[in-house]
């Protein structure tokens, strides 16, 4: 008999456009109008934001000031903070800034995690090792995200088969939990819904977060499979934001008040206040300096109505 996994009624979603969105932008945002963007965030219901990344100021300029960022935040209760950290020495200064969780990143492609991070997978994992050593007994939860789960724009396609071991090597050094990304939007809803449906079975225990970018326009079926699998966390970015400075064709994630709007508009709780998030979404271009992707908050809702012609 086949497995049914029953779709969640309740989403958790993962803000990651003050990292992920921040990145790859041309314009420095002052680390004051970060705060504000932030601080505007953190009152609209989501759960879990990703302020920075405490990586070297040559590599991403644009979030140097990272300590500044995290330090000058006006934490909200029920709001967990979360980072990413590159290496040992990244995760030593966001220990300092007392975040709540620490996100690291490796790659299921080898030419991928050298273009990225200057190392294979397997060193990628010997360095989680030691940042595990580093953060026991910190209470910081400890979260990996692997790029290119679903696809490399310099191999190709990733076996499903490695993606499967390099979770099960993740999760027997102690990482708490997962997030399988598609960083150049390479994936299709018929391979994420297998996908998650095998992670699902062979770790149920396990919280799995999907990362999607909507590259080729898939963003929101995907994530859309990825629940009917069973999946009930998402990262989104707030007006479609971000890339991978160090993938060929990268482009913005899955926007994050698109998605809530699909879900909600679907009967689905995403803890989210809509009419909230879009009015923080409306002052991207201003903080940016350019217009964003994100269709929500120029068309409006679904509930919108207009006077007759």
């Amino acid at each position: 008999m086949k497995l049914v996994t029953p779709c969640p009624t309740k989403i958790e979603i993962n803000e990651v456009a003050p990292r992920d969105g921040l990145q790859i932008e041309a314009r420095f945002v002052p680390t004051e109008e970060k705060i504000r963007w932030i601080d505007a965030l953190s009152t609209t219901g989501l759960r879990r934001i990703e302020a920075t990344s405490f990586t070297s100021p040559k590599a991403i300029p644009n979030l140097r000031d990272a300590a500044e960022v995290v330090t000058g935040i006006q934490r909200q209760e029920g709001v967990d903070l979360t980072v990413l950290v590159p290496n040992v020495k990244g995760t030593e200064r966001a220990l300092g800034c007392q975040v709540d969780e620490i996100n690291l990143v490796m790659s299921a492609s080898n030419s991928h995690g050298l273009a990225n991070l200057r190392m294979a997978p397997e060193q990628s994992l010997e360095q989680f090792a030691a940042i595990l050593e580093l953060t026991q007994g910190s209470g910081v939860f400890i979260n990996a995200s692997l790029s290119t789960t679903f696809g490399c724009p310099f191999e190709g396609e990733v076996p499903e088969a490695r993606v499967l071991e390099l979770i099960e090597q993740l999760i027997d050094l102690g990482i708490q939990g997962v997030t399988l990304c598609d960083t150049t939007g390479m994936a299709n809803p018929a391979q994420v819904k297998r996908l998650c449906e095998a992670v699902l079975k062979r770790w149920p225990e396990t919280p799995f977060t999907l990362h999607f970018h909507n590259t080729r326009g898939m963003g929101l079926a995907n994530a859309l499979a990825a629940w009917q699998a069973g999946i009930n966390r998402f990262d989104a970015s707030l007006g479609g934001l971000g890339g991978c400075p160090f993938a060929p064709g990268a482009s913005g994630n899955v926007c994050t008040e698109d998605l809530v709007h699909m879900f909600e508009a679907m009967g689905v709780d995403t803890g989210v206040d809509l009419d909230a998030l879009l009015e923080v979404a409306a002052t991207l271009p201003n903080l940016i300096g350019h217009d964003v992707p994100g269709q929500v908050v120029k068309a409006g809702k679904s509930t919108r109505r207009y006077a007759m012609p």
